[in-house]
């Protein structure tokens, strides 16, 4: 399992969770609409989800029904990057 970024951090983008991630595995550029998390980086820590201002963070099992895309999103993000 792995922790994925949803809609919430579109726009906001509050790198909080950059900070704090051990792995590093959390990505993006200015010109990105939101963050993203690497799901083979991951280590499923849980650091990133009290730290999330806008509460964008999920474990990839819980993700709310409305948002499950947000999964691919985050990584098809990183297919092209390897």
């Amino acid at each position: 399992m792995t922790f994925v970024i949803a809609q919430p951090c579109i726009g906001v983008k509050d790198k909080s969770c950059v900070d704090v991630c051990p792995m590093d595995c959390i990505h993006g550029t200015d010109k990105d609409e939101m963050l993203y998390i690497d799901p083979e980086e991951c280590i499923d820590c849980d650091a990133c989800i009290p730290v999330c201002p806008v509460e964008a963070i999920f474990p990839e099992a819980t993700v709310p029904e409305k948002w499950k895309h947000f999964t691919q999103i985050n990584a098809d993000y990183f297919k092209n990057k390897r």
